[in-house]
């Protein structure tokens, strides 16, 4: 069993890069975690939204 782990700022970075790796990899999906973390910086909202995939290798 092996994890993978994306961050990006921009959710459509995010889902570019998870579908990217499902599509190019030989792996079996077992579970992908999802999260958004929001904080302020003086009057800017940073976001960070991240996946984690856990996954087996297919041989």
């Amino acid at each position: 069993m092996k994890v993978k782990v994306f961050d990006e700022m921009h959710e459509k970075d995010l889902q570019d890069n998870i579908n990217k790796f499902i599509s190019e990899e030989d792996v079996e999906i077992i579970d992908i975690k999802f999260q958004v973390a929001i904080s302020m910086f003086a009057e800017e909202q940073i976001y960070c939204f991240s996946a984690m995939i856990i996954y087996n290798e297919k041989k």
